[in-house]
């Protein structure tokens, strides 16, 4: 009988929620057990809940994109067996509060594993990894664009949203937006790296899940969020007058 021809039981959980060295769950070692731990138990679907980039508050229906990934969820772990870490980069963990959270120091570190990871990732411009980066920025060209550019300019606005932007940056010339992408193809080039990334370890997760029998279920954001690179990209969807 089909999956979807039968009654079928499962648990919510978000991926922040699982065991972790580094602050917040992610999708390394502890969302492997959690699929194994459903598989053993006979259930049948994992709801994510979901898994984009959040915004102030820290919430999961509040995004900076209804495409992008959290890169908080990307586990280091898989970076070192990638070649893009190494040991003595994850030497140092801090101590974690064990009940909840903390966004903002979280961040902070992982913002600089992250870096680390790039800088090296640069050097492999001839790998296979770096190929295959590639060829995801083209497939997802049609909205990672946007979305790198745009992360890159709240970095330039210290974080505040595109609504308090200068007139030049919430209203892109394609020749302003040619010499952003020039200047800056470093900064870019990051957060399109993150992306990469986050994609590649919840796709092979995935696979692993649905090997088991396990489908994963949830929900996308209810809304799309004002300060984000859907809205700033295509505000006159959103009627908005920017000027």
């Amino acid at each position: 009988m089909k999956l979807y021809q039968r009654r079928l039981s499962g648990i919510l959980v978000h991926p922040t929620c699982f065991p972790s060295p580094y602050g917040i769950g992610d999708l390394g070692q502890g969302a492997y057990d959690f699929i194994d731990f459903l598989s053993a138990g006979g259930q049948c679907l994992w709801q994510v809940l979901p898994l984009g980039p959040t915004s102030f508050g820290d919430s999961p229906y509040q995004s900076f994109s209804a495409f992008a990934g959290q890169p908080l969820l990307i586990s280091p772990d898989l970076l070192k067996e990638d070649g893009l870490l190494t040991q003595e980069d994850l030497s140092h963990i801090p101590e974690w509060k064990s009940k909840y959270v903390d966004y903002g120091w979280v961040l902070v570190y992982k913002t600089g594993l992250f870096q680390r990871a790039y800088d090296r990732f640069l050097s492999m411009e001839h790998t296979p990894l770096y190929s295959e980066y590639l060829s995801f920025c083209k497939e997802h060209q049609y909205w990672l664009s946007d979305y790198a550019l745009f992360m890159t300019l709240k970095d330039l606005h210290k974080g505040c949203s595109w609504l308090e932007w200068e007139p030049e940056y919430r209203s892109l010339t394609e020749e302003h937006r040619l010499q952003l992408e020039k200047t800056m193809k470093k900064e870019i080039g990051y957060y399109r790296f993150l992306q990469f990334l986050f994609y590649r370890q919840w796709e092979t997760l995935k696979t692993y899940a649905n090997e088991r029998g396990i489908a994963i279920i949830g929900d996308i954001p209810i809304f799309v969020s004002a300060d984000s690179a859907d809205v700033w990209a295509n505000k006159e969807l959103f009627l908005l007058d920017t000027k």
